[in-house]
């Protein structure tokens, strides 16, 4: 069985937008910048063994207001810049019935889980925001919350905290 590190896409591995106290996901790939220190973070992680699955959220696509080509732009500009084994996303705009997929469901990391041959209980879910916390430990990962300051309070605590993605993959390299 492998193990992975699943990340969050915006906040972890690039800056959002932020409005009002709330991380917004950049709205074109001209926007997307990649966070300090996260090819090192990952560059350690995959050296130590670990799969980097990116498990993203992208609401916008599925209300109209994103364009999916432009979600897809910034996440080949990840494939070519870091060692990710894989992306999930989940397009489900959040309104009615939700997905399966959408964090804080499960639902992305066990896919990936189930296809990769993924050990869930010796995996990672590195998250800015509440939903990414929930799904790692709902999928059976220990998690690790970069705390920023939202205006938005978590509803699971997290096993371990940092200020970055570099600062996680320490922990997580020091846990394992």
């Amino acid at each position: 069985m492998n193990r992975a590190v699943f990340l969050d896409r915006d906040g972890v591995i690039n800056r959002p937008v932020i409005r009002a106290g709330k991380p917004y996901p950049p709205a074109t790939l001209a926007e997307f910048e990649l966070l300090p220190g996260v090819e090192e973070a990952c560059a350690r992680l995959k050296g130590a063994g670990w799969m980097l699955i990116v498990a993203t959220n992208q609401p916008d696509v599925g209300r109209g207001t994103q364009r999916r080509e432009e979600v897809e732009a910034m996440h080949a500009a990840v494939g070519a810049r870091l060692p990710i084994d894989r992306v999930e996303v989940c397009y489900d705009p959040g309104q009615g019935q939700p997905s399966e997929f959408r964090k804080p469901a499960p639902g992305m990391l066990l896919r990936a889980a189930r296809e990769l041959e993924i050990d869930l209980a010796q995996s990672w879910m590195v998250g800015d925001r509440w939903r990414d916390i929930d799904c790692g430990a709902a999928a059976g990962c220990r998690t690790v919350f970069l705390d920023y300051g939202y205006d938005e309070k978590l509803r699971v605590q997290p096993d371990h905290r940092a200020a970055s993605l570099l600062e996680a993959a320490i922990v997580i390299l020091a846990e394992s």
